[in-house]
């Protein structure tokens, strides 16, 4: 047994980190129980001594000293109490040797019993010790098992568990593949202490930027914000009081180096670099790039900052399913809202419009007339002494009748020079 235990301690010291003095006082504890439970006599105050270099067990009992033994698990003779302490007297409690015959046996069923039910607890503490202070860390690990959505990282001595809303929808993971994951916390639940990493975390990517651009780690720039959406785009603010330092052109470095190995990491997710500004309007505009902007206004009252773009900007702004919107939104941290710029269409309608009633008035026509022949780009006396009646009547829906007597008026108010001339 001796050397059968001296190899399982070195077993377990060298391969899974664990201090011999911690396996000898777990064996011990377990030798404790199962001697109460086989030992015949002399089990008060029972210890277990293991020498840790040997593999030497012994077990010693604090016995009470009796002229009679009435009671053989806590008393001892006074005769064999002399044995041990000479001066023994009735009454004196004399520590003595209990170790049995069979006690090997006894020994690798609890040593085995201590591997298997505590060397796990000794472990478990041993994850905590060391992850306690590791939260918000990048680690490596590889793929070892799937349970249901959740992804079990084998670290090296541990296990890390990445839960499924903690992975990004867009990555596929098997059995062997090298990944690396951001530690969001250490938790030393009633199950023992658990590793919970996420790939999906916005400070996942806050990380890796720290790790590849140096003036990030020494605070020569500063990532002042974060806005992610794991596996489609993440939109990053970031600002230098150096004013030497380009912040922008810090981060995605020489021809772009830092910041594609950062998205390479992210299995290209798209990353958007942008100077953050104190004013909120600058730092929107910037946050909505590429799309150029017509107009930018700020509500106080409602915390949302307005936009209006060209028609054919609007997609580009918005993002897909309002995705550029909605991460400007949470970088800056005031509603976004996005529309058209419909002014000029605005306007050419009050042109029309103001057409429309001139030639109402002045050919004695029916509103709608007037609006469908100045909506058709008939809006002065010019352009309508040009036509044709089936002109007209396309435009108005009306008879050839109603159309000959339309240019009859207009060629009437020509002849007295009261013919309208504005333009749309």
């Amino acid at each position: 047994m001796n050397a059968e235990l001296i190899a399982m301690l070195e077993y377990l010291e060298r391969e899974r980190g664990i201090r011999r003095e911690v396996l000898v006082t777990a064996i011990s504890d377990a030798l404790l129980v199962a001697s109460k439970k086989n030992f015949t006599s002399g089990t008060r105050e029972l210890r277990i001594a293991i020498d840790p270099k040997s593999g030497n067990i012994q077990a010693f009992a604090k016995l009470i000293v009796r002229d009679k033994v009435e009671n053989p698990h806590d008393e001892i003779s006074l005769s064999k109490a002399r044995a041990v302490k000479p001066d023994a007297v009735p009454g004196d409690e004399v520590e003595v040797e209990v170790t049995p015959r069979d006690f090997g046996r006894i020994a690798a069923q609890a040593a085995r019993t201590a591997i298997n039910q505590r060397i796990r607890h000794i472990e478990k503490e041993m994850i905590y010790e060391e992850f306690k202070d590791r939260a918000g860390e990048i680690v490596s690990g590889t793929v070892r098992r799937f349970e249901k959505s959740d992804v079990i990282l084998d670290l090296g001595r541990f296990e890390g568990t990445m839960p499924g809303k903690e992975r990004v929808s867009t990555e596929d993971y098997n059995v062997g593949d090298r990944i690396r994951a951001y530690v969001v916390a250490v938790e030393n639940g009633s199950r023992g202490p658990e590793i919970i990493l996420s790939r999906s975390h916005p400070n996942f990517v806050r990380r890796l930027f720290e790790i590849e651009v140096s003036e990030i780690a020494d605070r020569t720039v500063e990532l002042k914000a974060i806005a992610r959406e794991a596996g489609y785009r993440t939109k990053i603010a970031v600002h230098s009081a150096d004013p030497k330092v380009d912040p922008v052109g810090a981060c995605v470095g020489m021809r772009g180096a830092r910041v594609k190995n950062i998205v390479r990491e992210l299995n290209n997710e798209k990353v958007d670099i942008i100077r953050w500004d104190p004013d909120p309007l600058k730092f929107a505009q910037a946050a909505l790039k590429p799309a150029s902007l017509r107009t930018i206004t700020l509500d106080d009252a409602t915390h949302t900052i307005r936009v209006t773009v060209a028609k054919e900007e609007l997609s580009q702004a918005i993002g897909r399913k309002g995705q550029n919107a909605r991460l400007t939104a949470k970088l800056t941290g005031w509603e976004v809202e996005v529309k058209e710029d419909k002014s000029a269409e605005e306007a050419m309608e009050q042109q029309v419009a103001s057409a429309a009633t001139t030639l109402a008035s002045a050919l004695g026509l029916t509103e709608e007339e007037a609006k469908a022949l100045s909506a058709g780009g008939m809006n002065s006396a010019e352009t309508l002494l040009d036509v044709e009646p089936s002109d007209i009547m396309e435009l108005t829906g009306c008879d050839q009748a109603r159309a000959e007597a339309i240019l009859a008026a207009v060629r009437s108010a020509t002849d007295r020079g009261a013919a309208p001339t504005t333009e749309a």
